[in-house]
């Protein structure tokens, strides 16, 4: 230990092997053991001091000291021991117990440390302490029962028992009630560690809540994309069906006297066309294929021009509230769509109150930042106007809340209503380029927040409708592309009967062939969207190669936002949607012609 042979020792005075600074310390300890003291204790214990080898070098030493006699004289016995490793060792995890204290107190995710044998608590990091608003000297020594943490022992039981088989558990997901600012999910680990030779549980929290809401929303948007899909595909068909049957019913009246027996009849059938008709528009307004005329509008002007209605609609056992920011900014919205969404939800809004209660509806300027944006999946930050539609009834659940945009689902018993109230909000709202969210729960009634992107335009006057004149006419020559044949059929004979020269293909290529330059002369193309083997489209792409002079008027029982984003349509005025009257279908043909005509001059008839 001293690094010196046995010769050189023997004779020296003990503090020969003391470094100078500690040879007074070691002298006294020594003389301070008299008799007394060492009669009683026998032994003494000097502590750490340092060796002095005989290099020179020095080291850690600890020292004990002992009396012993021999023929009747008194020695005594000094045993050193090197702990240059074991101070090493010490030191080692004194560093390791500062960087483990260190990442304890610095890590982004909650920590808490408890003894195995009794689940009492040790210690918890910053940010534990932090989240769940609590004081250290508050939980030291109590268990996590006693705080109230785990709303479930069986839980606990079941993951103490898994980590003592396996040594540590991770990322089991948990609801946790008892926190501030309500219910949280969050996903615990922990490990079992050793601290000053006892067993303690590391626990991990990482709360995700926000993480499952933008989960649960992506799912949700994805399913609502889906159904708009399908809905979007339903009402095509049906208004190809709704614009033959309608349209066959209007030209049959038209040949029939009012006081015909057959007419009233004939009016019956029309009448349940257009409540059919009024279906697959909510249907198409929901999939956000309907087709919007939007205008600069003041939502506050429409909250107050509806205030009248909308007490009607509610009964006089709720109370109607409005909270209308006085300098609220304007939108860019289909009017009659934003009536119409308000009105669904304060319909919907009067059936949670049977006794009665209040109805708010609220405005205000809104700028949502990144982090609104970030945990409400579909909008961008930017400005906003907010309507806010807050009921007193009843709430909503969970598993309602999951569906509640749906088309056709509702709550209601059957018989009333189609279902199709919220979803035609929802559809409004997303084709408006806004977002709509509701926020309920049970006893403490529901609120529906609406976002519409500001703009900074001119609120636009209203147009007066002009009155109705004769069915306009012509002698121009008409290609109709249509690939439904009943369709075609009503199309074609009522543009026949005001005169018109009428072309009909039942595809694309059809169409494509009856357009050479050699071939007839053609004033107009009529073509529908959707069709099998060569879309609408398509057939415009081409014909603008072929015969660019070509006008191009689109029918569809829904929108294609591509036409206008590719300027195939010039300001939607190109596009008549099904179903359509042998008015409406006539009126379109005659404007688009006499514009044509207009700058190109007059086409000979």
């Amino acid at each position: 230990m001293f690094r010196c042979m046995a010769a050189e020792a023997v004779g020296q005075p003990l503090e020969r092997f003391i470094p100078a600074r500690f040879r007074s310390v070691h002298r006294e300890y020594i003389l301070s053991l008299g008799d007394t003291y060492l009669t009683k204790r026998r032994m003494g214990q000097l502590g750490t001091v340092s060796g002095l080898r005989s290099d020179g070098e020095e080291f850690p030493l600890e020292a004990s000291i002992s009396q012993i006699e021999v023929d009747g004289k008194r020695y005594y016995t000094v045993i050193h021991r090197d702990i240059t490793e074991r101070m090493r060792a010490e030191e080692t995890l004194r560093a390791s117990e500062e960087r483990f204290s260190k990442a304890f107190n610095a890590s982004p995710s909650a920590m808490v440390i408890s003894r195995l044998r009794d689940g009492k608590i040790i210690d918890a990091n910053e940010l534990w302490l932090r989240y769940r608003s609590l004081r250290r000297e508050e939980l030291v020594g109590r268990t996590a029962a006693e705080l109230g943490i785990w709303t479930d022992p069986e839980v606990l039981a079941q993951i103490l028992n898994l980590i003592q088989e396996t040594g540590s558990v991770r990322n089991i997901e948990l609801n946790f009630s008892s926190l501030p600012g309500g219910e949280r999910v969050e996903l615990v680990s922990a490990e079992l560690i050793e601290l000053n030779h006892e067993h303690c549980v590391l626990w991990v929290f990482q709360d995700i809540t926000e993480k499952k809401k933008l989960e649960e929303q992506f799912r949700q948007a994805l399913k609502m994309e889906a159904i708009g899909r399908l809905a979007g595909g339903v009402a095509h068909d049906f208004n190809n069906l709704l614009t033959a049957i309608l349209g066959y019913c209007n030209l049959m009246q038209l040949s029939l006297n009012s006081k015909d027996p057959f007419y009233r009849e004939l009016e019956e059938i029309r009448k349940a066309g257009e409540r059919a008709t009024g279906l697959t528009k909510q249907l198409l307004a929901f999939s956000r294929k309907q087709v919007l005329s939007p205008k600069i509008i003041d939502l506050n002007r429409t909250v107050t021009d509806l205030n009248r209605m909308l007490q009607r609609l509610i009964g006089e056992d709720v109370e109607l509230v409005t909270r209308l920011h006085p300098e609220l900014g304007l939108v860019k919205a289909d009017p009659g769509q934003i009536e119409q969404g308000v009105m669904n939800l304060v319909i919907n809004a009067r059936d949670p109150m049977p006794r009665g209660g209040r109805l708010t509806l609220s405005t205000a300027n809104e700028d949502l930042d990144e982090v609104f944006t970030q945990t409400h999946l579909g909008i961008q930050s930017g400005s906003y106007v907010l309507l806010e539609v807050c009921d007193t009834g009843h709430g909503i659940d969970a598993q309602t809340r999951s569906h509640i945009f749906e088309p056709f689902f509702t709550t209601r018993e059957p018989g009333r209503g189609t279902g199709l109230g919220l979803a035609t909000v929802y559809g409004i709202v997303q084709q408006s380029g806004g977002g709509i969210w509701v926020e309920s729960e049970l006893e403490h009634g529901t609120t529906f927040r609406i976002y519409l992107p500001r703009v900074n335009e001119v609120e636009q006057p209203a147009l007066v409708p002009s009155p109705l004149q004769q069915l306009p006419g012509g002698s121009e020559t008409i290609l109709l592309v249509e690939d439904e044949e009943i369709v075609r059929g009503f199309a074609s004979e009522t543009l026949r009967r005001r005169g018109y020269q009428v072309l009909e293909a039942s595809n694309g290529q059809e169409a494509l062939r009856m357009c050479e330059p050699q071939g007839s002369a053609i004033h107009l193309v009529i073509t529908d969207i959707v069709m099998p083997k060569m879309s609408g489209r398509e057939l415009a792409e081409r014909l603008a190669v072929v015969r660019p002079e070509l006008k191009i008027l689109f029918i569809s029982g829904y929108i294609d936002d591509s036409l206008f984003q590719h300027g195939l349509v010039e300001a939607r005025a190109l596009f008549l949607q099904k179903p359509f009257t042998p008015e409406s279908l006539l009126r379109k043909v005659r404007d688009i012609l006499d514009e044509f005509e207009g700058s190109q001059g007059r086409v000979a008839e």
